[in-house]
């Protein structure tokens, strides 16, 4: 669970948003995102799956009708109990925090998408030079020796070329900042603050270095559009794979 006291500008958003979530059109592209992952990390039934950031549960409960079995992590409780509804045999869903993941070692591949964990650590009060870091950390220790690892970021390229009115980007941190109107299920609108941090490929192979992992590919995608693309300016994020070495 997450420490007592532990908290995230995310939480209040997602208490907000609740179902809602699933409204925005970024979300509806599962079905290609979870066949994509399953074709490029062999994902097979009957592996364990590590699903960071995961939200109302989307891409958990699709792997979950596979016959994968997946523990879903979220720091929001609100979405935890979403995703806990109907849930499929196999998938579970616990609040942790992502910044302190427990795992060592237990699965077989862990995803973290559409920004879900990883990229959200960043704020105006984040602790240290470098949360997210600290979350891929944690992602990397959770991969037993040979498991595979699969994470979006923003690209930060995206960012700067197509910066939106609403949108401050921190040039030092790479963290983008946007202050949005967000609908309540019952249509109830209130004023949010959203903190993506944005990364260059190089800096997710730094990362990924650095936490011990061997990077396979990197490539530009758009959430609901997963394919092979070269990193280039023109897609808004950057999806990683790696893997733990067997030794």
């Amino acid at each position: 669970m997450a420490e007592p006291g532990s908290s995230h500008w995310f939480e209040a958003l997602a208490d907000h948003l609740g179902e809602a979530y699933l409204r925005y059109s970024f979300t509806m592209g599962t079905a290609n995102e979870v066949g994509f992952l399953t074709d490029v990390l062999d994902l097979q039934p009957g592996m364990r799956v590590l699903d960071v950031g995961c939200g109302p549960g989307r891409h958990a409960r699709a792997l979950g009708e596979a016959g994968i079995e997946v523990v879903g992590v979220d720091i929001s409780q609100r979405f935890v109990e979403i995703a806990r509804i109907d849930a499929p045999p196999g998938v579970t869903f616990e609040r942790i925090d992502a910044r302190a993941l427990p795992f060592s070692g237990e699965f077989d591949a862990v995803i973290s998408l559409c920004q879900g964990a990883f990229g959200l650590a960043g704020g105006a009060a984040a602790p240290g030079p470098d949360p997210d870091g600290a979350v891929l950390d944690g992602m990397a220790r959770a991969l037993r020796p040979g498991g595979a690892l699969a994470v979006s970021a923003f690209s930060a390229y995206f960012q700067i070329r197509y910066l939106e009115d609403a949108d401050t980007f921190d040039a030092e941190t790479g963290v983008n900042h946007e202050r949005t109107s967000l609908r309540s299920p019952g249509g109830v609108a209130a004023e949010h603050d959203l903190w993506t941090t944005c990364f260059t490929p190089r800096e997710l192979r730094l990362l990924a270095s650095r936490a011990g992992l061997e990077v396979e590919q990197l490539w530009s995608v758009t959430p609901g559009e997963y394919a092979r693309n070269l990193p280039d300016l023109d897609h808004p994020e950057f999806l990683l794979v790696a893997r733990r070495p067997q030794v």
